[in-house]
């Protein structure tokens, strides 16, 4: 049973504001709690409903995903040439953790709607890379590459700077990810162990690029969070990254001892926090549950 802390105003003002601001993030605004009663594609009593309420889990394991999706080229072209990262960053950001948490937080009709919109645009982006290889973003191959490096990034990140998670829920939160993966046109991993069979059948796929570092550039540059703690975040990130992928990409900004006990004590302090406007809340009170029924199950 874990305690909720409900934050003062006007710092609760603040959260709230930024939570609403996800929620609508230069699109029509995602209402978490309609319809009534309507479930999303993965339940409250899920792995994913606590991993995916953490702002600082999701900010750390968002870039690890990302670092290890543009060390495959085929991704990583797609991306770079196809959205707006590196020009709009911060808007492309919010529009990305919003498709995250209507996944896992928003109705099942409201997930199925926004998925179907993301896949269609998936299939007008192709291309060839430098090295002369095709691609598409709708290749079940790169789609499966984008899911396992996601739910890892996630996951990992919750587990070393929140709370560690258990083997058995580790499989069990990767298998949660399967009906959304299925709307994508991809496989989840169905456990640890299928998640480290497919980085290990694409780590040879997987090349060094100053794409990657020209990211990170941008995340140290973009407001998030104050820049000093951003930038340890940042570090964090790199950290959880597989040692084999780091030396693949030549990552060697690594955290300090203190800076990740700063960073644990901040993610642990983040997972008290009730924030009522939040997609996890709002979901749970669509269910009929209390906004701070996943702090009580923690």
């Amino acid at each position: 049973m874990g305690a909720a802390l409900r934050i003062p105003w006007p710092l609760r003002a603040a959260v709230e504001a930024d939570a609403r601001a996800l929620a609508g993030a230069r699109g029509p605004r995602v209402d978490f709690e309609s319809p009534p009663g309507e479930p999303a594609l993965v339940g409250p009593d899920s792995v994913s409903w606590q991993v995916f309420r953490n702002p600082v889990a999701l900010f750390i394991g968002g870039i690890t995903a990302v670092i290890l999706e543009l060390a495959e080229p085929r991704v990583r072209h797609g991306v770079w040439d196809y959205t707006t990262f590196r020009s709009d960053p911060l808007p492309r950001m919010r529009r990305t953790g919003l498709a995250a948490m209507v996944t896992v937080y928003g109705a099942r009709s409201v997930a199925e709607t926004m998925i179907g919109g993301v896949g269609r645009m998936h299939a007008r982006v192709s291309g060839v890379t430098p090295a002369g290889e095709p691609y598409r973003a709708d290749d079940p191959e790169l789609l499966n590459w984008v899911q396992a490096t996601a739910a890892f990034g996630f996951l990992e990140a919750y587990s070393t700077f929140v709370r560690p998670v258990s083997p058995a829920d580790k499989d069990r939160y990767y298998a949660e990810g399967g009906p959304a993966a299925a709307l994508y046109g991809a496989i989840a991993p169905k456990s640890v162990a299928d998640l480290e069979a497919q980085f290990a059948a694409m780590r040879p796929k997987l090349e060094r690029s100053d794409i990657v570092l020209e990211f990170l550039g941008i995340m140290r540059r973009t407001p998030v969070f104050p820049a000093p703690l951003q930038r340890m975040m940042i570090r964090a990130a790199v950290e959880i990254t597989p040692a084999w992928a780091r030396e693949t990409l030549g990552l060697e900004d690594r955290l300090k001892p203190w800076e990740a006990a700063l960073i644990r004590t901040l993610g642990r302090l983040a997972d008290t926090v009730v924030v009522e406007a939040s997609p996890s809340s709002a979901a749970c009170r669509r269910l009929g549950l209390p906004s701070d029924y996943l702090h009580r199950r923690a």
